[in-house]
């Protein structure tokens, strides 16, 4: 049976990370990727960068962990007849390398975001290539502002200091600019891989992120949604309410659970089981169906509520938690207009009413929160799709000090 790691062979700071595959005594290959990282932050017990919960170390394992699925499928595809070696990986891994090499690759970093999105088109979800084009407006705007081009090579320190001047003035909060900064390490490491200069500095430079409210709803503010009482909701209204509560009982991202139609639902031993593929990951996922999801269906005669707009679920349920009373005033964040009429939106925190706060994303994040502690952690994280634990319980707002607190419960 063929086997695939990744794994470093220096300990030098980039060390390029390489990957074999061996299958019996007849195959055994191994060729360097186009990846790399500091020793220091890498695992190789699990073969894996240490700390997930950075963005680009996270996208990075996502990478690795599909190129070994694509080897493991084009080994597995491979004709008998022909010889697995050295250059047989190369060619898998390096499919147009020469063509790269050919052209001049770009030098300044709004030009080569155009040149990653095409790069990698074949590999990033739609929602990623948007996110990208939007830190390239962005970077179009700050290069007129400071006069002069942004070079790769420039990505150091003082970039970083008059990036940070820049994005405070034009009222970004201090989680994008954190957020950002990652993806412009991002397309910096990847010209670095595909053999262009990088400022020593790059992998060192850091912003740390702020602390944010962590906005859920609890078991109790569920009960009051659903004992709204009959009439006060618009049929939209009361469509959406019911979207909300699967939300908050499947934990599911609202790209896919506005996706639900009866036919993804088997029984297997009189349990009802949901089998559906996710949007982000292509994971294919088969979970449980709660007894709130249940009623829901059974009151819709087997079928989930009609599909609606994301945009649309946003507004609709922030006015059906309004009906419900979810009033209390907490602080959080959210967009509001720089000034009347300018068109212009940034995130601010402030005290609001919770209501207000309610996004698409509070039903993954309820159910997490609401079930920690009731279901085992594993469990938990196979529904939510978090690669570590440590990383689910950054997601729901579990400091050290709470963990220890818990901990005390078993002393």
């Amino acid at each position: 049976m063929a086997r695939i790691k990744v794994l470093l062979k220096s300990k030098n700071n980039p060390a390029p990370i390489y990957i074999r595959l061996s299958d019996g005594r007849n195959v055994d290959v191994m060729a360097k990727t186009n990846y790399s990282i500091n020793p220091s932050d890498w695992s190789s017990t699990k073969q894996e960068p240490k700390d997930l919960k950075d963005i680009h170390y996270a996208n990075l394992n996502s990478e690795l962990v599909a190129l070994k699925s694509n080897l493991l499928k084009y080994y597995n595809k491979t004709n008998n007849n022909l010889l697995i070696n050295t250059q047989w990986l190369k060619d898998f891994l390096n499919p147009a390398i020469e063509v790269i090499e050919e052209q001049k690759l770009p030098t300044t970093l709004v030009e080569y975001i155009d040149f990653y999105i095409d790069y990698r088109k074949h590999e990033i979800k739609e929602t990623s290539r948007k996110k990208f084009n939007v830190i390239k407006h962005k970077m179009e705007r700050f290069q007129k502002k400071r006069k002069k081009p942004i070079l790769i090579s420039d990505i150091n320190e003082n970039f970083k200091n008059e990036f940070v001047e820049y994005y405070k003035a034009e009222g970004y909060a201090q989680n994008t600019m954190q957020r950002e900064l990652v993806f412009i390490k991002t397309f910096c490491k990847h010209a670095r891989h595909l053999g262009l200069e990088t400022h020593p500095q790059l992998d060192n430079l850091r912003l740390d992120r702020a602390k944010v409210e962590k906005i859920y709803l609890s078991f109790e503010e569920l009960e009051k949604i659903e004992n709204i009482k009959e009439g006060k909701l618009s049929e939209s209204l009361e469509n959406a309410k019911d979207w909300l509560i699967i939300s908050c009982y499947t934990g599911q991202r609202v790209s896919d659970f506005l996706r639900f139609t009866k036919e993804m639902i088997r029984v297997e031993n009189g349990k009802h089981l949901l089998e559906f593929t996710q949007q982000k990951t292509n994971k294919i996922m088969t979970i449980p169906i709660h007894k709130k999801v249940l009623e829901i269906l059974e009151k819709r005669n087997g079928d989930f509520p009609y599909t609606i707009s994301d945009q649309k679920y946003n507004d609709y349920i922030k006015k059906v938690c309004e009906v419900a009373e979810i009033n209390n005033n907490i602080i959080g964040s959210k967009k509001v207009e720089t000034a009347t009429d300018s068109g212009i939106y940034r995130k601010k925190t402030d005290t609001y009413k919770k209501y207000e706060l309610v996004s698409s994303h509070i039903g993954r994040r309820s159910f997490a929160t609401n079930f920690y502690g009731k279901i085992p952690t594993t469990y938990l994280i196979y529904v939510t799709g978090h690669t570590t634990e440590a990383m689910f319980l950054t997601y729901i707002g579990k400091s050290n000090k709470d963990i220890a607190m818990e901990l005390t419960n078993y002393f």
